[in-house]
Formats: structure tokens, sequence, C-alpha cells
């Protein structure tokens, strides 16, 4: 399929960019859209996977002992040419990545509906990309700054541009499966780190020689693949003509009260008490999940110490050093697992969600959510390993389908006009989130330690905080209801932004683009991405089997 170098309806020849230039043709196969944001979205998700970097950054210069300098400060470390990094310091570039992502996507939501999700894709891929090669010019020339401005801020406004590109696109293509389509996309973000990490780790130890640990070229051979995925993503992006619908699909009778046929201007989303209540409903899922998801390789060591290793009589202050690593070994599986939960609930629940609704399927979030936090003490406490695996492993696909659903959601309540920005605009939830559930896990662990509780005993305090939060989220979405009419754009205002992508005057058709199918360039398309993500699961599982051996 190629590009129409012509505006609809026109004679005007459009940039290579332009939102014009990518509306599709008579003939468009529309599960060609869904590889696209995989394409982008696999490579941004490896920012979920950046602590592989982590332990050989930290000895950089001495090669296999850290060069250490206890006196020395975070803005010494950001400067110093002499001294190793500690992990800690290089740990800010994780806050930074969410934190930019969060409020990039807030930022620049509203100027990518405009431009459309190719010109936003391909800065999307400048971003991430550039961002790495300044990262490996820091780790050469030994500034940590550089990897601050480079992945963690550059990097980090990729991110949040990359993030949200194919969200209206794809919701606008699948009017008939909205959840399912942006899980689709959205579960790549959290595969990214499965085909990333184990990527990076191969090429570290080629790389690696007696003076240097391989973290620079490592960096410039990703960028180099994530560029050339992320531009076959970004051109692979194609619009539907406005008021476009699948050949032979019209819209249910028995219209739902929760999914408005209208459209609320951006400047007008925040103003209601809908966009709040769901900020809520995704900033409390996501501070409980991420919380245990920061925390979960300590908590399995700590739960269960000797149990992993078929020692249940030795607590986890009493391991020596050869029993703690096959423990940390035991708990990298537990990570491992839980990320391919967090995978598989992206898709899985925002599949469901088209037929449950968005609001039940976040109720059942929270309802099961609050029941799994409290069981967990309980299943730690009479030794039940299965049981507590268990329930964390539904917990985090609960985590992680509600980043897939919640466009859905927004685009059920403000219309498709604008959800792209709206949802951008959302996600500053994300960011609150990502500093409220790590604070809120790590101090209460801290707390508890301080005054004296066994160390199988530290996380119940936070399970049962945790549940509080899902309390708290789940009656935020109870409150939720359809937006007040007056919200709503008119038809003529909704008419003048769709005119430049539609020759037929407001029409709603097929425009002789049926629902598609697995056609050749789609069967070649899905195995494009298909495959790396096939590869990352088979890694994980493989790893993850060492927690039932």
């Amino acid at each position: 399929m190629t590009d129409s170098a012509f505006a609809p309806g026109s004679g005007e020849v459009q940039g290579l960019f332009d939102r014009e230039r990518i509306v599709a043709n008579a003939g468009f196969n529309r599960w060609l859209v869904p590889p696209a944001a995989l394409c982008i979205h696999l490579c941004i998700g490896m920012a979920y996977g950046f602590s592989v970097f982590w332990l050989p950054l930290s000895q950089a210069i001495g090669i296999g002992k850290p060069v250490a300098c206890p006196d020395m400060g975070t803005l010494g470390a950001l400067f110093t040419t002499s001294c190793d990094w500690k992990v800690a310091d290089l740990g800010w570039m994780f806050t930074l990545f969410f934190v930019l992502l969060g409020s990039s996507a807030a930022i620049w939501g509203g100027w990518l509906e405009r431009v459309g999700p190719r010109r936003a894709g391909f800065v999307s891929a400048l971003c991430w990309c550039g961002g790495l090669l300044i990262s490996a010019l820091g780790v050469y020339i030994h500034q940590l700054w550089m990897l601050w401005v480079g992945s963690g801020v550059i990097g980090g406004i990729g991110l949040g541009i990359g993030y949200i590109s194919p969200v209206s696109t794809l919701i606008k293509w699948f009017p008939d499966r909205r959840g399912m389509a942006t899980g689709m996309a959205i579960m790549g973000f959290g595969g990214g780190a499965m085909i990333g990490s184990p990527l990076a780790d191969i090429l570290m130890n080629y790389f690696k020689t007696p003076t240097s640990v391989g973290v620079w070229q490592t960096f410039v051979v990703m960028a180099g693949i994530y560029f050339a995925f992320m531009m076959a993503g970004a051109f692979g992006y194609r619009i539907p003509p406005a008021n476009w619908r699948p050949e032979g699909w019209t819209p249910p009778a028995a219209q739902n009260a929760m999914i408005t046929s209208g459209h609320v201007a951006l400047e007008n989303a925040h103003k209601t008490p809908q966009f709040w209540l769901i900020w809520a409903v995704l900033c409390l899922n996501v501070s409980a999940g991420i919380g245990v998801l920061g925390m979960a390789s300590p908590m399995l060591q700590e739960i269960f110490a000797g149990k992993l290793i078929g020692r249940p009589e030795i607590a986890f202050a009493a391991l020596d050093p050869e029993q703690r690593q096959l423990v940390a070994t035991i708990a990298a599986a537990f990570v491992g697992l839980l990320s391919l939960f967090n995978i598989g609930g992206r898709f899985f629940w925002a599949s469901m969600s088209d037929k449950l609704g968005r609001k039940l399927t976040f109720s059942t979030f929270f309802g099961l959510g609050i029941v799994l936090y409290g069981l967990s003490p309980w299943a730690a406490s009479i030794g039940s390993l299965a049981l507590f695996v268990a329930f964390f492993c539904i917990i985090l696909s609960m985590y992680g389908g509600g980043f897939a659903t919640v466009p859905a959601y927004l685009a059920d309540m403000f219309g498709t006009q604008f959800v792209g920005a709206i949802h951008g605009r959302l996600l500053t939830a994300w960011s609150t989130a990502g500093i409220v559930g790590p604070v809120v896990v790590n101090y209460i662990r801290e707390a508890q330690i301080s005054a004296g509780v066994p160390r199988a005993q530290v996380y119940d305090r936070t399970m049962y905080i945790l549940a509080g939060m899902l309390v708290a989220g789940f009656i935020a979405n109870l409150l939720v209801r359809p937006v007040a009419a007056k919200w709503f754009m008119k038809d003529a205002e909704v008419a003048a932004l769709q005119a430049k992508s539609t020759s037929a005057a407001a029409q709603y058709g097929s425009y002789g683009i049926g629902k598609g199918g697995l056609s050749g360039p789609a069967l070649l398309a899905w195995a494009v991405v298909g495959l790396p993500l096939a590869w990352g699961v088979w890694i994980t599982l493989t790893k993850s089997l060492a927690l039932f051996r």
C-alpha cells in the first residue's frame, strides 16, 4: 500500500509527514496498523528493562570491580570522570523516564492529534534513539549527566509521544473492538523489556573487553535497530477517512449509556468530573501495581527465604552468600513471570472490556485486587508459594490491563476525536503513581524493619494499605457517569475538523475499506513484530521455570 501524495478531493501535493498524506485509500487492510504500533511500542518499552545496564555501568571504570568514591554525592557523580557511578544515581534515569513520559504525553497530545501518528512516530524515534546515542557518548567519556539528559529527558519525551501515537488511530480503526485494538499496541510497551533486556545482555557480552564493559557499543547498536523498527512503524501508520466504519458493521441499536456518540473538545475534557474520576482510577490502580512490581524480587526473597531452596527452616537473615544467590535467581524468575502476566493482561483484559464494558472491567480490577492483596499475607503465613505467586500474577495482569483499557474508557466517555490527546493528559496519573506507589511500599518496609518486625512479615501492612488504595479506586470508578450533554461539540464543529480527511460530505461509510483480514502483507507485518516477541516470551518462560523446580 503506497502513500497518496494528494489531499483527498484536491490536487494539492502533500508532504511526506502530513496527516492528509496518510489517509487510507480503498482496499487498505486495517490489520496492518496494530503491527505498526507494536514496532514503536516494543522499542520504547525497553525503558522497563533499563536496569540491565545498572551493574555494568556501576563498574565502567573499574571493569569487574567498582572504583568507589564514598564521599561523592549525586552532584559530584554527574560530572566525575574518575569514579564509578552508584546504582542509585543511575536509577534516577528510570524515574525520569516515567515522569517525562506522562508530562510529554500531556504537553504534546494535542499536537499529535493535529499532525497525525506518522509525524509523532518519527519524532518519537528521533528522541528515543537519539537519546540512546547521547547516552552512548556519555558512557564513553564517563559523564552521567549525559545519560540523564540523553535517555532520561530526551528519551523520556520520545516515550511519551511514542506511547500515545497509535491510541486514537487504533480506536478509530476498530470502533467495533476498541479495547482489543489498544490492548494489542499497549501490550507491546509491556513486552519491550522482554526482548530488549536479553538482547542487551547478549550485546554487552559480545562487546565486553578488558577495558570496556560493552555498554556504549550496545547503546549504539540498539539505537540503530530501534530506529529501523520505529521508522517502519511510523511509515506503516494510516488513518481512516472521517466517519469511516468497517464494511458491514453498524453501531448497536441499543446504545450503551456509557458509550457516547459525541465528541468532547480537548480543552473541555479536564473540566468534567469524569476526567478526574478516571484519572484517580488509573492512578490508584497503577500505584498499587507499580509499588509491588518495584519490590517483587526482595519481597519474595524476604518472605519465603529458605523455602525457595527447600530449606524452610532458614530465615532470610540466616542465608549464607551462596544460598542468597540461589534465592535471588529464583526471585528474578518471579519478576519475569510477573512481566509475562503484565503483558498478557494488557491484551486479555482490554479485549474482555469490549464485552464487559470499561466500568465493569475496572470494578473487577479493584474488587478482585482488594481480595487478593488482603489474602496475600495469609498465603505467605501458611508458606504457600504457589498461592502467593498466583495472587500476584493475577494482580499484575490487572495492572497491565488498566493501562490497555483506559484509552477505550476515555473514547467511550469523550468520543474519538481527541482521545489521543486526552489520553496524553491522563497519563500524568501514571507519573504520579510512579512516585506514590514505590514511596509507599519502600517507606512502610523500612519502617517495619526499623520496628523489629520479622522480614517475612514486613509486607503485611503494605498489602492492606494497597488494598485500601483499591477501595478508593473502586469508589471513584463507581462514581463515573456519562458526560453531560453540555460538554459535547456541535456537529458543525466536528465536521469542520474532519473536513480535511474525507472527500465525502460527513457521511458514514466504509469508503471501500473493509474489516480486513490476514492477507499476505498483514501476515508479514505481524511476523516482523511477533517473532521477536515470541523469542522474548520463550526466554522469560524458560527462566521462570526456576520458581517451580
